[in-house]
């Protein structure tokens, strides 16, 4: 097939209907670089390997975080508990808070990297960029996890496009 035709496929929004219906929980992807901090809501956020430890996060290309990403060469990935869901507005771009103005009203520190992580984060990944690929319209960033740490409370979970606290009772 040669650059010009099409693979078969199904649309974007199928795809994104289908893909709502995997319960997610959700994350803020973070870097710093000389200009300040930056971030991005991130669906796609997923381990690569536990040895050696590995992250990766999908970046949409019109993200502005995403040159942060790139020209700090670290990024963090921060587990939102559902106390900080006013985070997903914020850092999602609908409440009209751009830069490092998103970082204020929360408590932020760094592991080793320098990226911010949410003090209150249920969990958090820093991690060093490995290996930058192109797909579609997005950048896909593996990152060596280089520091960790685990908090506690209910997770924020994405399912079907909402946002819910928690994730009810177990099996």
């Amino acid at each position: 097939m040669n650059d010009n035709e099409s693979a078969p496929g199904i649309d974007a929004r199928t795809f994104w209907r289908v893909l709502g219906q995997r319960a997610m929980g959700m994350t803020i992807v973070t870097a710093r670089d000389e200009v300040g901090p930056a971030g991005l809501v991130a669906l796609s956020a997923a381990h690569v390997s536990a040895d050696p430890a590995t992250m990766l996060v999908s970046i949409d290309r019109k993200t502005a975080a995403l040159a942060t990403v790139l020209v700090a060469r670290h990024f963090a990935v921060n587990f939102l508990p559902a106390s900080d869901a006013a985070l997903v507005d914020i850092f999602g771009g609908r409440a009209g808070v751009t830069g490092a103005a998103r970082f204020e009203g929360r408590d932020w520190v760094t592991l080793a990297s320098g990226a911010p992580v949410l003090a209150t984060a249920l969990g958090a990944f820093d991690c060093a960029v490995d290996q930058v690929i192109e797909q579609g319209e997005v950048t896909i960033v593996i990152g060596r996890v280089l520091a960790a740490t685990a908090g506690d409370g209910e997770p924020l979970v994405f399912y079907r496009g909402k946002s819910f606290r928690g994730v009810g009772e177990p099996i």
